[in-house]
């Protein structure tokens, strides 16, 4: 198994603003040509003109239509990848090392030369952003665009994630979530800015600002803050989190295992 760091240095990451993100896909196709074009291993896809295309996307939208009470129903797209956590179970559950966290910024990522494609780091993860690649036949994830972050031979506007480059929205954020000074740690302050399912203990670093009512018309004066996500994010699950709560589950599906 892999060892996480006692700390980081900084916490790299992503804030993504669930009011303003219109679902226009530009980050998954921004993240699909960067690590496809550029990367030393891209992101197959399998019979991608035939009638079953499938393929490899570190980075994905779901869209919702949500009903708050007291106010319009709405949709609410809800981009995700990896969320580079804390305690991530994807790291400490892997058997050959290739998965690991950098002590020096908190990015998780995947040494693919030492990838078996056992898939234990996609089981682990409770968020799904683990993808195996059937071309490769290893697990592939969100770097955060570290090639680019750090490449001096980019003008420094171009050095964020090609996600954060590219959204028109302006709905992606980039930067040290481990500053409280920094843009993207007040941008959570001010805006109530939350974890994607915090029961599992995975402590992630990446945040999302939660949408707001659409007709502010159709609420009431003291009604004004209605947090449109809130009764979709209770705990999805009373058991155990992290890696203990993964072990439970993957040994509940073993024939003979708890009932």
């Amino acid at each position: 198994m892999t060892a996480l760091p006692d700390t980081t240095k900084r916490k790299l990451g992503l804030v993504i603003d669930l009011d303003t993100c219109v679902g226009c896909h530009a980050c998954v196709i921004a993240c699909k040509g960067w690590n496809t074009q550029v990367h030393g291993a891209p992101l197959s896809d399998t019979d991608p003109y035939g009638a079953a295309p499938e393929g490899t996307f570190l980075n994905r939208i779901h869209s919702y239509e949500v009903q708050p009470a007291n106010a319009p129903a709405q949709i609410v797209h809800f981009p995700k990848s990896c969320l580079h956590c804390e305690d991530a179970p994807c790291v400490t559950v892997c058997p050959t090392g290739a998965s690991f966290k950098r002590e020096e910024d908190g990015i998780v990522l995947v040494n693919e030369d030492d990838c078996m494609g056992c898939g234990l780091c996609a089981w682990a993860c409770p968020y799904g952003a683990r993808e195996m690649d059937a071309a490769a036949g290893v697990m592939k994830k969100c770097t955060l665009c570290v090639d680019r972050i750090y490449n001096e031979h980019l003008p420094e506007i171009d050095r964020v994630p090609a996600c954060v480059r590219t959204c028109p929205a302006g709905a992606r954020h980039f930067g040290d979530l481990g500053d409280p000074d920094s843009d993207v740690s007040q941008l959570v302050a001010a805006r109530g800015g939350f974890d994607l399912m915090p029961e599992q203990g995975t402590k992630p670093v990446n945040k999302y600002l939660p949408p707001r009512p659409r007709d502010q018309g159709a609420i009431g004066a003291d009604e004004g803050d209605i947090d449109v996500l809130a009764p979709y994010l209770a705990p999805v699950t009373e058991g155990p989190g992290g890696f203990l709560g993964w072990l439970d589950r993957a040994l509940g599906q073993l024939p003979g295992g708890r009932g």
